[in-house]
């Protein structure tokens, strides 16, 4: 279980949101990237990266509440409010993962 540490003053309602992540091993770690975020943290195995990744959002999400930066950090990060009214719920950008074939140099 993730412990979230959100003031109550400042966030009185959790939502559910689903973000676009990737993963990829480095030298036998597996590495969780969000690009809605622009965070990354890893784990031993998927398991664990998911979970050390729920973590990481938890503590990222506090930092932004008591700094104060919660609407401009995820504006910066093309987020958007659902709707205009005051305490509008916050929508990640919309992301879609396919291959692009690209030219890269070989060196000899």
């Amino acid at each position: 279980m993730v412990h979230m540490f959100w003031n109550k003053k400042t966030a009185e309602n959790v939502s559910n949101v689903n973000l676009t992540v990737n993963f990829f091993e480095e030298d036998g770690t597996i590495v969780v990237y969000c690009p809605s975020l622009d965070i990354s943290t890893c784990g031993a195995d998927k398991e664990e990266a998911k979970q050390n990744f729920q973590e990481l959002v938890g503590i990222f999400f506090d930092d932004l509440i008591e700094n104060d930066t919660y609407h401009t950090v995820l504006k910066e990060l093309g987020w958007r409010p659902e709707s205009t009214q005051v305490n509008s719920r916050w929508m990640p950008p919309k992301m879609s993962q396919e291959p692009v074939s690209v030219k890269i140099p070989v060196m000899a």
